[in-house]
């Protein structure tokens, strides 16, 4: 059986560090502001979750709700005014939106300078170049995992699904630094029959869909470590884009859904926003 990476593990590292960072800033607290459209049950335990934790690092927290039917242009406006608020210095956007929104163009609209999620292009580039302080949180947490896991990376085959601006373009990037041979699937390769051979091949694979059981345990390399970033939400409860108990068999490390990557994805936020004060 696998070694189960455990993310709240790792998560309270970093969360230790920022409170320490917190505590030590001297250009005030900092606070971040959720900027979200709607709200589902689902999403409000998350808001809630990240509320919380905030709190407890000495993060200023506000959830700016606008309504479902809010369009482009009303977001976008209160975002530029969290922009224009001195007493905002993080801020980020809650998906998923509506179908009607592009989250995207949405994110592009936060000031670099605010933007925790470290998804505005700048902080992209930064990535695509091996720099940067504030980095897509996603993205992120998975290399810590495997960072405080003592995962190698220089040299293996690492297979990124899913090619999102926010986790797999990042993170390949980041694992290319690293000096893995690394492979990004998405829907075409899906589609050319070909996500499988791919996934067989993998030292390291990383997969955030949101599709579940997508990636078949018998696929997965006997010794490889797996992340599972999907987060995947039914009447029976949340579950990953792998199917865990025929993966963890042949794996030697895999992140459990829930419990792996999402915290740490969280506590990277909290690093983000203390990373943007201390610029």
């Amino acid at each position: 059986m696998a070694i189960l990476l455990d993310g709240k593990k790792v998560a309270a590292r970093i969360e230790a560090d920022v409170k320490k960072a917190v505590a030590g800033l001297k250009k005030g607290a900092p606070r971040l502001v959720g900027v979200s459209v709607g709200e589902t049950p689902a999403t409000y335990v998350h808001l809630k979750s990240q509320a919380r934790l905030a709190g407890e690092l000495g993060i200023a927290y506000h959830l700016e709700v606008l309504p479902q039917d809010a369009t482009q242009k009303e977001v976008a406006d209160v975002i530029g005014g969290f922009n224009k608020d001195a007493a905002t210095t993080g801020i980020i956007l809650q998906v998923p939106l509506p179908a009607a929104l592009s989250a995207e163009a949405l994110r592009h609209v936060i000031a670099p300078e605010k933007d925790a999620e470290g998804v505005h292009p700048l902080h992209l580039g930064a990535v695509v170049l091996g720099s940067g302080s504030v980095v897509p949180c996603t993205a992120a947490a998975c290399m810590e995992i495997l960072k405080d896991y003592d995962i190698p990376l220089r040299g293996k085959e690492a297979v990124v699904v899913g090619h999102s601006e926010i986790v797999g373009k990042p993170l390949s990037m980041m694992l290319l630094k690293e000096f893995a041979t690394t492979t990004v699937c998405h829907v075409a390769t899906f589609e050319a029959g070909r996500l499988e051979e791919h996934v067989r091949r993998a030292d390291v694979l990383v997969v955030a869909v949101g599709r579940p059981g997508l990636i078949k345990g018998e696929w997965i390399k006997e010794g490889a470590a797996v992340l599972d970033a999907g987060i995947n939400r039914s009447g029976s409860g949340i579950a990953g884009d792998v199917v865990f108990d025929s993966a963890s068999r042949r794996a030697a490390w895999i992140t459990p859904v829930p419990g792996g990557v999402g915290p740490v994805s969280v506590a990277m936020l909290m690093k983000n926003t203390v990373a943007l004060l201390q610029k």
